[in-house]
């Protein structure tokens, strides 16, 4: 991919899909269109989570990526027509207000922009304040109620409407990178070993979990369902070489520098030394990243699954998260999938993870 510096079609299908969470519907046909020639079975569940399977090994290997991306969901429209939001995942509230949006209904998508009170007309004190979510709300020109009503439903999802960037040969900004990039690599290294005439000894199944923004949903259920032997969770990490990061508390993470293998109590420690010999062996730049608790991403809950999984964590260095304009650089991308292909390909079935 990152050879020519070009953005794979696939990977940027899911770039510009719109899927907060809960409504990941549009990343999920993109998954099924790209994966569907390649797997032996894809399969949906009730939350939503598209679960392909390559091989019949005794045992198995689940990569999981989360698909969808923070939002917002339209809570009330009042008298003039004006519309009202909650959050769907985390938000920095500074960057909500002069925002254009694309509200997704059930006739199509309805587009408006985020307002709140102009600069000019606040006092000192209003200037430094950083506005309360219902503060704000999106504008779509309706003149009143009945106008918005017609248009847009209570409980439609809410997404900022941006379009991918290349920056440089290999860095670009999208809306969400977190984490279309780790749902591409978790598919894009299955599509890879389909074409290979030996295939791994572990059955792998890739998964698209849903609802990874409000509390890891669709992987709670998904392992459960694939219950499997070894796991990776791919996500997004921050990277922290931009102006003013205090390495000291964040560590050092660089834009570029490979992808971030994680270690602490939620990564099985078996598995991050495989992944450490994989990345050695492969001559892939790698980084490491310590992680004190359980952490924000699908490894927390799949390491739990019913009697434990031997889980690791694979972070494609990211800066800007969670915001309308975030920025990865394709070779981490590329690097991730090699990363993960070893490493689905070095496992026998006589590994033992436990420790």
């Amino acid at each position: 991919m990152a050879t020519h510096f070009e953005i794979d079609e696939f990977l940027l299908e899911l770039l510009r899909s719109r899927s907060p969470t809960g409504s990941e519907r549009e990343a999920a046909d993109v998954v099924e269109k790209h994966v569907l020639p390649y797997a032996d079975s894809v399969r949906r569940d009730v939350l939503g989570n598209r679960i392909a399977s390559l091989g019949d090994g005794k045992k198995t290997l689940m990569l999981a990526g989360h698909m969808d991306e923070i939002g917002f969901i339209v809570s009330y429209i009042d008298d003039n027509g004006f519309i009202f939001f909650e959050t769907l995942g985390g938000h920095d509230n500074v960057m909500l207000s002069g925002r254009r949006v694309t509200i997704m209904t059930r006739n199509g998508y309805v587009y408006g922009v985020t307002g709140k009170k102009a600069v000019h007309l606040m006092d000192a004190k209003e200037r430094k304040e950083v506005p309360e979510t219902h503060g704000v709300w999106i504008d779509i020109g309706a003149a009143s109620r009945a106008e918005a009503e017609s248009m847009v439903e209570i409980g439609d999802a809410v997404v900022y409407d941006t379009m991918v960037h290349k920056l440089s040969n290999t860095c670009c900004a999208a809306r969400a990178f977190d984490d279309r990039a780790g749902c591409y690599c978790v598919f894009e290294v299955l599509r890879k070993l389909s074409k290979l005439k030996e295939r791994p000894e572990y059955r792998v199944v890739s998964v698209a979990t849903t609802q990874e923004e409000i509390g890891t949903r669709g992987a709670w259920t998904s392992a459960f369902s694939v219950n499997p032997d070894v796991a990776i969770a791919v996500d997004v990490d921050h990277a922290t070489d931009f102006p003013g990061c205090d390495k000291h508390r964040f560590g050092s993470i660089k834009l570029g520098g490979g992808p971030v293998i994680s270690r602490g109590p939620n990564i099985n420690p078996k598995v991050f030394e495989r992944l450490v010999e994989c990345a050695k062996m492969e001559g892939i730049s790698y980084q490491v990243g310590a992680e004190s608790r359980p952490t924000g991403t699908d490894a927390r809950i799949i390491q739990t699954t019913r009697g434990g999984v031997a889980t690791g964590l694979v972070g494609i260095p990211l800066r800007y998260m969670h915001t309308p304009a975030e920025v990865a650089d394709l070779n981490d991308i590329d690097n991730c999938v090699r990363l993960l292909q070893s490493f689905a390909l070095s496992l026998k079935n006589t590994d033992d993870f436990t420790f």
